[in-house]
């Protein structure tokens, strides 16, 4: 590899994720021996993989979605051509995922090398939402907790689709309301939590009418961390001044809050 080219982003993630053949992988080892803070940031890199991946192994035991198995796609497929070619390739991709990370659920996990570049993506609203209002005492949302039922309905019909308000008490966060806000001209939700030190947590959600499966992915962007993922049709990105370690329990937390709302058999366990 190094004789070819110079080593570039795509190798060192490579490396990352395991993807290199045994040659490729020395050549990387090479490398970082030479590159210290490279060899910094891919050490780093691996160990935010295995952290992400030991949060996510409640979902292994979950069976895959039955609008994400071959079998129904192809059948699905024979009765009408405009099957969307995106859904059968998430079935793909769900097969490969389960078979060499002991099926993930169809949760996929961003790594920092495939961050979007769009400044005007969901995760970028979110945290820029976050930075606005939760530094707000007086007005930091339109709509209080105590009329959580009013909000939730509210911010649904704006969304177009039905939110929860998942409660973060366990996680020591209780609800203090949400209010509603555009990002690219369509209507996102937020909802805001705050712990017995005031340290204040936010909830995005917006429509995303194309995007049925559910990916993950964590950032951080100047000491505010963000968790999003996208599940049947809707965004969300948990935002907060936090470090990975405690943000991923609360994400997790809403994650399941949020499946369990929509499976009633869930909601009774």
């Amino acid at each position: 590899m190094t004789g070819e080219r110079p080593i570039g982003e795509d190798d060192l993630q490579a490396f990352v994720d395991g993807r290199l053949s045994a040659s490729q992988r020395e050549s990387i080892k090479a490398y970082l021996a030479d590159h210290p803070a490279a060899a910094t940031q891919v050490e780093r890199e691996i160990e935010q993989r295995e952290a992400l991946r030991a949060r996510l192994a409640f979902k292994a035991q979950e069976p895959i979605p039955s609008r994400l198995r071959v079998a129904n796609l192809m059948a699905a497929r024979r009765r009408t051509p405009l099957i969307r070619p995106a859904a059968f390739a998430a079935a793909l991709a769900w097969l490969a995922i389960g078979g060499s990370l002991g099926a993930w659920g169809g949760v996929w996990w961003s790594t920092r090398a495939h961050r979007q570049a769009d400044a005007m993506s969901v995760a970028d609203n979110a945290i820029a939402a976050h930075r606005i209002y939760v530094s707000e005492r007086l007005h930091p949302v339109e709509v209080p907790a105590d009329q959580e039922a009013h909000l939730v309905q509210w911010l649904s019909r704006r969304v177009g689709k039905p939110l929860t308000a998942p409660n973060l008490n366990a996680q020591g966060y209780r609800l203090i309301g949400g209010r509603l806000l555009p990002d690219s001209g369509e209507a996102a939700a937020l909802f805001m939590y705050e712990n017995v030190g005031g340290s204040r947590l936010t909830l995005y959600a917006r429509s995303r009418e194309n995007e049925t499966e559910t990916s993950f992915r964590f950032e951080e962007q100047d000491g505010v961390s963000a968790c999003s993922w996208i599940d049947k049709g809707l965004s969300y990105v948990v935002t907060a001044k936090a470090d990975r370690a405690q943000l991923l329990p609360i994400a997790e937390a809403i994650y399941k809050q949020l499946e369990a709302a929509g499976d009633p058999a869930k909601s009774r366990l």
